[in-house]
């Protein structure tokens, strides 16, 4: 069918995106709002957008004023009325869109498709809420709408044959790329994401590493565009907490069980950037602590140790007998080496990330001094130190592998395929590889080995490997096979 009018309910931030995403590619567009304040919000959305556009020279004025001239305002449901596609963009909140939509199928007509936008809620109860449920479904764009790529076109038992390929059809062109799943609570990049972000606010709890740390560790690292604290201040921490809750309804997986360091933060009002401080203090960031190496003597250790010893050596840092720091390359527990040096208060573990990350790793008798002067040392060699206790995959490792392993059991799963998890991660979270790409870059074994120590040392089920890596690597494959 051709959709060449677009209603719109709801004009917030993600809304108002959505009208404008229309508008660009030509098709009229209704957008609706409770009242005349809130439409008047919405005007200001679409203004401000299309204004940034156009001083960044992306629109002429023209563009700008074609693009806001398809976009007709109105506090009146009923103007929906011969629209072809209805997409609502209001709050997550279930009972709000369930009553929408039972309006929006009296008013519209029958072969409306109607559209949500929700980014974990059930599109089945959605739709059953209306009488043509063959034709509701999800398409849940990424924020801000008019700048990704991605949207996720989520079909439920009942949608009609040919529907959703029609939608993806339309997402394209919009100038996006449509990844079509079924109706899992998160879809595919939530479903990934947030229990990713989650672990990291569990690993600051626990006190394994520091909030900047393990920051900086993912992202300079491991090469995410982001940490996960400074991304949840933006997603918003509540809305992070919702989700949580809601995977954690459909599955009861203590992976998806929500952080009581995240619940605490949102009952308090910190709800990140869209309250001024949240995980981080919007007005700006933390100084950074200055690391500074009092080193003598040092000693290297483990796999790499000469080529580290030169490092240090072409540093200024001479290898010693009688070492006042001794580094441990390589693989926990560093305690295991610890103990069986003469003195263990001075041995610090030492656990390259990437090209520009060293974890310096602490063992229950690791003096202060010995774990400040290791990160100083890291610091003059150009490294960024990021101390943390001796726990299974240390920070970088413990949250990778554990969110490579959702994205196999995704896909073994049957959900979605191995090019639409990689694809709806670059796209949908700027992610400079998608899951699988970044598995076999860094080994599936290795992968499936750092798995196997997290689930040996926290006894929780979803850090096992997903049997399909466990398979792939007893067949010595390098790679997934791809259909």
């Amino acid at each position: 069918m051709a959709f060449e009018k677009v209603g719109v309910v709801g004009l917030g931030t993600m809304g108002a995106g959505i009208a404008e995403v229309f508008a660009r590619a030509g098709i009229r567009v209704i957008g609706v709002e409770a009242d005349a304040e809130a439409l008047a919000r919405g005007r200001g959305h679409l203004e401000r957008s299309t204004g940034r556009a156009l001083d960044k020279g992306r629109l002429t004025a023209e563009e700008r004023e074609a693009i806001l001239g398809r976009v007709t305002l109105t506090t009146a449901r009923e103007d929906l009325a011969d629209a072809d596609l209805v997409i609502e963009a209001i709050p997550e909140v279930l009972e709000y869109k369930v009553a929408l939509f039972a309006d929006l199928d009296r008013i519209c007509k029958p072969e409306t498709v109607l559209a949500t936008n929700t980014s974990s809620l059930p599109v089945t109860a959605i739709a059953a809420a209306t009488g043509r449920p063959k034709r509701v479904i999800g398409m849940h764009f990424f924020n801000p709408a008019p700048v990704m790529k991605l949207v996720e076109v989520v079909g439920t038992i009942l949608t009609e044959d040919g529907l959703l390929e029609e939608v993806s059809h339309l997402a394209w062109q919009l100038g996006k790329t449509a990844v079509v799943v079924g109706d899992l609570a998160g879809f595919v990049v939530n479903r990934l994401l947030l229990p990713y972000l989650n672990h990291a606010a569990v690993l600051l709890e626990h006190g394994v590493a520091r909030r900047d740390d393990i920051d900086a560790a993912m992202r300079k690292g491991v090469g995410l565009p982001m940490g996960p604290f400074a991304l949840l201040d933006l997603i918003g921490l509540d809305t992070a907490y919702e989700i949580m809750g809601v995977l954690f309804g459909e599955t009861r997986s203590t992976r998806h069980a929500p952080a009581p360091l995240l619940r605490e933060l949102v009952g308090a009002g910190l709800l990140g950037r869209k309250t001024g401080r949240g995980f981080y203090d919007q007005d700006g960031p933390a100084p950074a602590e200055a690391w500074k190496a009092h080193v003598t003597g040092v000693t290297v250790h483990g796999e790499g140790a000469e080529e580290f010893a030169a490092r240090l050596d072409a540093a200024g840092f001479r290898a010693s007998d009688t070492p006042d720091l001794v580094l441990r390359l390589g693989e926990r527990p560093v305690i295991e080496h610890a103990v069986r040096h003469a003195d263990p208060s001075r041995v610090v573990g030492i656990h390259l990330v990437g090209q520009g990350v060293a974890e310096v790793v602490s063992t229950v008798l690791t003096s202060p001094e010995a774990a400040g002067a290791a990160a100083g040392l890291m610091t003059v060699l150009g490294l960024t130190a990021v101390p943390c206790k001796d726990r299974a995959g240390f920070v970088a490792d413990a949250l990778l592998f554990a969110h490579l392993n959702d994205a196999v059991r995704m896909h073994a799963s049957g959900y979605a395929s191995i090019d639409d998890i990689d694809t709806a991660m670059r796209l949908g979270c700027g992610y400079p590889a998608g899951p699988f790409e970044m598995l076999e870059r860094i080994g599936l074994r290795k992968v499936r080995d750092g798995l196997r120590a997290l689930y040996a040392e926290y006894r929780e089920p979803s850090f096992a490997p997903a049997a399909l890596l466990d398979q792939l690597v007893a067949a010595g494959l390098p790679a997934f096979p791809r259909a």
